[in-house]
C-alpha cells in the first residue's frame, strides 16, 4: 500500500545560474514560501491529484539553456552601438537575451517549462545616462532597428517580447538612480532602472541618505514590488496594495522625460494646469511604444507608519461586504490604505492560511452565522496624521458594524498577510513543479457592474473541472474597484491555458469590465483593447505612433493593438502549432 504524501517534496535545490529556473522562478534564487498543508489538502481534493501526481516534481527545470539562437543584427551594427556605449554594455549570449525577452506570466514560465525559446532580441545593451538613449534610439531609427526596453522582468502581458529581434534596452544596469529630492515640493525625480526596495528605503531613510528633514514614502507597493521597477510602474500605469489611499501611478506621476524617434519630450511639472490635454497622461501606460521614459519625478509623503491602524472584519456574505466597501469609500471620511475584501471561496482558503480553520474561533463563526461558502473577509489598514488615522478607522469600525459584521481584528490576520504580502509568488514555483498552474486576472469594475463581472467571470472559470476560483477586491474608489481573479488548476499544457485564459479575459469584457485595471496591456492583452475603447480611440492611439515613432521601431509586435498579427487580433497568437 502506498505512503500517503502529507507535504509534497519542495525543491530547495541549487539553481544553476543560466538554467531555465533560474528566469522562470520568482524571486531570490534561496527564498521560498511553499504552500501549507492544509492548502495542498484542499487542492488534492478540489484538484482531485492522487498521490502519483504529489509523489516527485515533474519539470523543474534545471537544465542549462543550450539553444542556439543565431544573432541576426548585422555585425556592423553591434559595432556602432559598442562604439555608442562600450563594449562591455552591450551583450549578445543567448541567455541574456532570453533574460531581456521573458517576463514572469503563466504564458513566459509555461514556455521555459517546456524549453520553447523565442522571440529574442539580437543584443542586449545597457545605456549609462540619457545620452547615451538618445544616441541608440536615433541610431535604431535611423537603420530601423527595433528597439524595446527591460526593466525589472515582472511583466505579465508579454510587454517587452522581442517579437522583431533587434535591440533590448535594460535600463537597470546604470540608469537605476535617485537625482534630486524636492522637499519644498515633496517630489522626488529618479531613473527608471531604480528597484522599489531600493527606491523606497532611500525614501523612509531620507534623512540619512538623502539630507532631508524627514523621512519619505512613494506609497507604491505593487506585489511585484521587490523586483519590479520605477519605470516599469510608469509603463505598464500601474497600482500598488496601498493606491486605495495613495493613489495609482498615474495619480503619483508629476512629470516624465522621454526620448522618442521624433526627439525628447519633458512634460512641465505643475500641480495642475488647462494648457490641452496632459501629456503625462498620453505617455503613462504607453509601454515604450511612443518612446524611452529616462526621468520621472515622482508625489511623496510623510513616511508615519507608527500611525497604522489595522482592522478586519468578518461579513455574512459577498453581498453586503460590496455594500459596505462602497459605503466606505463613498463616505467622504477619506480612504483606507490597504482595502481588500475576499469573495467566499477566497475566504475560505484564507482561513487555513491564517490557521483558523479547524479551530474553536472556527466554530464561534459558525454557530454566529458566518457559513464556509458564504462569508467574506475584509481587511486592510489605514495610513496618514495620527488623528486622521484613527478617525477614519472608527468610521471603517462603525460602518462595518452596521452589517452585523464579527470583529475579526484582534486575530491579527492584517498584519499577517503585511507580513507576507510579497511572498505568495513564490507558490506558484512549487505548484507548476507538481503540475498545477496558478494563474491571476484584474479587471476595472464599477460597483454597479461589479455582481455581474464576478459572477459571469467566475463562472467561466469553475466550468473547467477541477479549478479554484478565488476573487478580491484590491483596489478600491467611490465609483468602483478592481476585482482581481486567482485560480489554481492542473496543467494541462501551453495550449490548453492558453485557451482557458483566452476565455476568462473575454467573458471579463463581455461582461462589462475593463480587462486591465494595472497589469498594462503589452502584447498579450492587446486582441481585447479595440473592442474595450473603439475604433475612434485607437484610431488617435495610431496616430500618436505615428507621430513619436513612424518607422514603428519602439516595442513593435502588437504592443497597445497597434500593429498586431492576424494570429494575435483574433487570438490566436500561440496556438498554431495545433492548427
Amino acid at each position: 500500500m502506498a505512503k500517503e504524501i502529507q507535504t509534497p517534496d519542495w525543491y530547495e535545490g541549487e539553481i544553476p545560474a543560466t538554467s531555465y529556473r533560474s528566469l522562470f522562478k520568482w524571486g531570490a534564487p534561496k527564498e521560498y514560501k511553499h504552500p501549507k498543508d492544509s492548502l495542498v489538502k484542499l487542492m488534492k481534493s478540489t484538484l482531485n491529484l492522487t498521490e502519483d501526481d504529489l509523489a516527485a516534481p515533474k519539470n523543474l527545470g534545471l537544465e542549462t539553456i543550450t539553444i542556439d539562437q543565431p544573432v541576426r543584427l548585422d555585425s556592423s551594427h553591434i559595432q556602432a552601438l559598442a562604439a555608442l556605449v562600450g563594449e562591455e554594455n552591450v551583450t549578445s549570449d543567448t541567455y541574456t537575451r532570453v533574460k531581456a525577452a521573458y517576463g514572469q506570466g503563466m504564458i513566459d514560465i509555461l514556455r521555459l517549462r517546456e524549453k520553447r525559446i523565442e522571440h529574442l532580441p539580437d543584443v542586449v545593451v545597457h545605456p549609462r545616462n540619457k545620452e547615451d538613449v538618445r544616441a541608440i534610439v536615433a541610431y535604431c531609427h535611423q537603420h530601423r532597428i527595433p528597439l524595446y526596453v527591460v526593466g525589472g522582468r515582472s511583466s505579465v502581458t508579454r510587454g517587452y517580447e522581442a517579437v522583431k529581434g533587434g535591440v533590448s534596452l535594460d535600463m537597470t544596469t546604470h540608469m537605476n538612480k535617485i537625482i534630486s529630492l524636492n522637499e519644498t515640493n515633496q517630489t522626488v525625480t529618479v531613473q527608471p532602472g531604480i528597484f522599489g526596495p531600493a527606491f523606497e528605503s532611500q525614501l523612509n531613510n531620507a534623512v540619512q541618505t538623502l539630507g532631508a528633514e524627514r523621512a519619505y514614502t512613494c506609497g507604491h507597493f505593487p506585489q511585484s514590488f521587490e523586483y519590479s521597477t520605477v519605470g516599469g510602474w510608469v509603463a505598464a500605469k500601474g497600482a500598488g496594495q496601498n493606491s486605495t489611499y495613495y493613489g495609482k501611478i498615474e495619480d503619483l506621476v508629476f512629470s516624465q522625460k522621454y526620448v522618442t524617434p521624433a526627439g525628447t519630450l519633458t512634460t512641465p511639472a505643475y500641480p495642475r494646469c488647462a494648457t490641452g490635454p496632459d501629456m503625462d497622461q498620453i505617455m503613462i501606460g504607453s509601454e515604450a511604444a511612443f518612446g524611452v521614459l529616462v526621468e520621472v519625478t515622482l508625489k511623496i509623503f510623510r513616511y508615519r507608519p507608527e500611525n497604522r491602524k489595522y482592522f478586519s472584519y468578518m461579513f455574512k456574505n459577498w453581498q453586503d461586504a460590496q455594500a459596505a466597501a462602497r459605503q466606505i469609500m463613498q463616505a467622504e471620511s477619506g480612504y483606507p490604505s490597504v482595502f481588500r475584501i475576499s469573495d467566499p471561496e477566497e475566504t475560505d482558503i484564507a482561513m487555513h492560511l491564517y490557521h483558523v480553520a479547524g479551530t474553536a474561533a472556527d466554530t464561534a463563526l459558525n454557530l454566529l452565522g458566518y457559513q464556509p461558502g458564504e462569508r467574506c473577509l475584509m481587511l486592510g489598514y489605514t495610513d496618514g496624521d495620527k488623528a486622521f488615522s484613527k478617525t477614519l478607522n472608527r468610521k471603517i469600525r462603525q460602518i462595518c458594524r452596521s452589517y452585523g459584521t464579527f470583529n475579526f481584528s484582534p486575530f491579527g490576520v492584517t498584519k499577517m498577510w503585511e507580513h507576507s504580502r510579497f511572498k505568495d509568488p513564490y507558490m506558484r514555483d512549487d505548484l507548476g513543479d507538481f503540475g498545477v498552474i496558478t494563474d491571476t486576472l484584474e479587471c476595472a469594475v464599477t460597483w454597479e457592474s461589479m455582481p455581474k463581472v464576478h459572477a459571469q467571470v467566475r463562472e467561466v472559470i469553475k466550468a473547467r473541472p477541477n479549478t479554484i476560483c478565488m476573487t478580491h477586491i484590491s483596489h478600491a474608489y467611490p465609483q468602483g474597484a478592481n476585482l482581481y481573479f486567482i485560480y489554481i488548476t492542473p496543467n494541462k499544457g501551453l495550449q490548453d491555458y492558453l485557451e482557458l485564459e483566452y476565455s476568462i479575459l473575454t467573458a471579463i469584457q463581455q461582461s462589462g469590465a475593463a480587462v486591465s485595471h494595472h497589469h498594462g496591456v503589452g502584447k498579450f492583452l492587446a486582441p481585447w483593447l479595440p473592442g474595450m475603447v473603439g475604433e475612434t480611440h485607437m484610431n488617435v492611439l495610431k496616430s500618436l505612433k505615428t507621430h513619436f515613432d513612424p518607422h514603428n521601431i519602439m516595442n513593435p509586435g502588437g504592443t497597445l493593438a497597434l500593429d498586431m498579427s492576424p494570429q494575435q487580433a483574433a487570438m490566436r497568437w500561440g496556438l498554431e502549432e495545433k492548427e
